[in-house]
């Protein structure tokens, strides 16, 4: 039966379930035509998200650290700076070692999104933009 309380109750819950919609982000929303991030990337930045895309094979086995690549890729794209970071490609940091997925196989991954330059101390890959603390399906 629906009531005053039930109404309201739902009639505020409508700005969570904005929110949790907002958090889906695709990499072409990333970043602008001139290459800086994108009003949308910069408002998320610090905020978890939701990227769907495929795993790259790892730099290096044991690893807890993967690309998630817009298209699949049977090699990684490892970039050496930042200037060279291409735009459909986001370094994913993981919480715990990678089980391996094939190249092809389209996965959901969710992460707390960093923008800005970071280069990572034990594999010394530059990116510029990741996922940290990342859980993947």
């Amino acid at each position: 039966m629906l009531t005053r309380r039930t109404f309201l109750g739902a009639a505020l819950a409508l700005p969570a379930v904005a929110k949790a919609e907002d958090a889906v982000l695709k990499m072409r929303d990333l970043y602008e035509k001139d290459g800086s991030f994108s009003t949308r990337a910069r408002t998320l930045n610090g905020e978890r998200v939701e990227v769907f895309g495929f795993m790259a094979p790892p730099l290096k086995a044991d690893s807890s650290f993967f690309v998630l690549t817009k298209m699949p890729m049977s090699v990684c794209p490892f970039c050496e700076t930042e200037a060279e970071w291409p735009d459909n490609i986001l370094a994913v940091y993981t919480k715990r070692k990678l089980d391996l997925m094939p190249y092809n196989v389209r996965i959901r991954v969710r992460g707390v999104l960093e923008l800005g330059g970071l280069k990572d101390p034990d594999t010394g890959f530059v990116s510029r933009v990741r996922l940290a603390d990342a859980t993947y399906s």
